[in-house]
């Protein structure tokens, strides 16, 4: 199955969940060859393609590639994919990346000024809760209609209704994140007209950890689900992820149970660190499943956006370097996302790559120091995402780009279990730890020289390795709140609060502002406090 391409029958479905409150269609039509909502399941195939369609989400903006016929309405389309707008939620709004578009909301992101009026913020929103819909929407298709399926079928069908759990708990779990406190709706609330109720975080994070837990017997085994589709392992991980940020999400600390579902990937058998770390992130990355547990599947000849890994790479390149041989890209770039100087310099003191060679920076024409921070010359540039293969070769279309975004890697986990330890989790090894973490060192420095001992490895050590490691994967923005570091003047950056050296912000930017349109439609919302 292409998981990036929205199939015709998928396509379809998603015209109908916007409209499936309607009676009218719940009416069979007398002409046969007509499809709705009532006729659509009659194929059992359609569970599978209306799957493609959830999983699509990630990447894809609407019905026609990568413009038209798009499901969130904006000035440019590629604002609405997941992928584009949680990238920028988590990066440009931190240490790691400062854009020198000069768009309003964006300057907004990485100042720490935004306002419930933020159209990128909106945007966000949006997508998190149209693609929770859509998950909705299925889970009450498998419902009402795998009793007609023969037996075999019907397994088959379980485990799809599993996996739409799993993303649906994802995105909810993005939302609470983001958002803290977010309306709730699921399968059980029929389609129809109503304002839909807002749940508290720390009950929003109940319901995530109960939703993976329950799906665990149903998904595929770690690594035999079809490529780009989620497993047991998967759902793992994410769990892993939840419980290590529970004391802010619940209240509650919960790193014993952060450490319990790391050694589940850990003993599994099926994962192990690849031996090379920028090949990760090349455009033939489907090949180093050992390490990547979960991708973004993307492919530039059969699903087209300006919203997924197109927009991580295009938007990285610019100045000096070569696009069409290195990057695999024939635009030139977008010139817009680079790294803060404060990154690069408190993050690697060697920024050539040759002793960490995590270090993956292009310096050739650029200034470290950012003074203008519209200036793409200014800052040194991130190199870690390129549309080329291991081998050398350009992916299969010049702008829309082949490489997959790894939404889950085995890294990750490494660093979970690490610092969950450290933050004295019960059932942690402290060897065990420092093992995990000095394995990925190895890997970085190409032998032992980076190693560190155990009297460094702190809570302050983890955050800036996490940085190394994971920096532009999405995790930065989450990883700062967690450690108490994202607003406050205990953490400082080019250009945070609008300030060349950077300035304390405000507490309350620690969550977004639900968007001031939703407000207003819907009065069972209250706003986050400080907007």
């Amino acid at each position: 199955m292409k998981l990036n391409k929205i199939l015709t029958i998928a396509m379809l479905l998603s015209g109908v969940l916007g409209t499936s409150c309607m009676k009218s269609l719940d009416v069979k039509p007398q002409d046969p060859k007509i499809i709705t909502s009532a006729t659509v399941f009659d194929n059992p195939e359609a569970f599978k393609q209306f799957l493609a369609k959830l999983y699509a989400t990630f990447s894809l903006t609407g019905q026609k590639g990568e413009s038209g016929l798009p499901e969130i309405s904006a000035p440019d389309e590629g604002t609405t994919a997941f992928i584009r707008g949680y990238w920028a939620a988590q990066e440009v709004t931190t240490d790691e990346c400062i854009n020198a578009w000069g768009d309003g909301g964006l300057v907004e992101y990485h100042g720490h000024l935004w306002s419930d009026q933020n159209s990128y913020i909106k945007l966000m929103y949006q997508r998190l809760f149209i693609n929770i819909s859509y998950c909705n929407e299925f889970i009450r298709a498998v419902d009402e209609n795998i009793s007609k399926l023969d037996g075999s079928m019907q397994g088959e069908v379980s485990r799809y209704k599993a996996e739409a759990r799993f993303l649906r708990a994802y995105y909810y779990m993005c939302a609470m994140d983001l958002f803290g406190n977010v309306p709730f709706v699921t399968e059980a609330d029929k389609p129809g007209a109503f304002l839909p109720k807002q749940i508290k975080r720390a009950e929003l994070f109940t319901y995530v950890e109960s939703e993976l837990k329950a799906i665990l017997p149903e998904m595929a085994d770690p690594g035999a689900n079809e490529y780009g589709r989620a497993d047991r392992a998967a759902a793992w991980a994410i769990l892993s992820r939840l419980y290590l940020n529970a004391q802010v999400y619940a209240g509650q600390a919960r790193y014993n149970d952060c450490i319990t579902y790391c050694n589940e990937i850990l003993n599994a058998g099926n994962y192990s660190l690849h031996d090379n770390y920028a090949e990760l992130f090349l455009a033939d990355n489907h090949k180093w499943k050992e390490e990547i547990i979960m991708p973004v599947a993307t492919d530039g000849a059969n699903s087209r956006s300006y919203g997924d890994m197109t927009f991580v790479i295009h938007a990285a390149v610019g100045g000096s370097m070569d696009a069409a041989n290195i990057y695999g890209i024939a635009s030139g770039g977008w010139g817009g996302n680079r790294m803060t100087t404060s990154f690069v310099t408190s993050k690697f003191a060697d920024p050539s790559g040759a002793t960490d060679s995590r270090a993956i920076f292009h310096t050739d024409g650029q200034t470290l120091t950012i003074t203008h921070p519209n200036v793409f010359l200014e800052g040194y540039l991130c190199g870690k995402f390129k549309n080329v293969t291991s081998d050398g070769a350009v992916g299969v279309n010049s702008t829309f780009v082949d490489t997959d975004y790894p939404l889950i890697r085995l890294a990750e986990i490494y660093l979970n279990y690490a610092e969950a330890t450290v933050r004295g989790g019960a059932g942690g090894d402290a060897s065990k730890a420092l093992e995990l973490v000095n394995d990925l060192r190895e890997r970085a420095y190409g032998d032992n020289s980076g190693n560190i001992t155990s009297g460094q490895l702190t809570l302050d050590f983890l955050l800036d390795e996490r940085g190394r490691e994971l920096y532009w994967e999405g995790f930065r923005r989450t990883d700062l709140v967690r450690f108490g570091r994202f607003t406050g003047n205990t953490l400082l950056w080019d250009w945070k609060g609008n300030v060349m050296n950077g300035t304390g912000t405000d507490s309350h930017f620690n969550v977004f502002p639900i968007p001031a349109s939703d407000l207003s439609l819907n009065t069972n919302l209250e706003q986050n406090p400080g907007y």
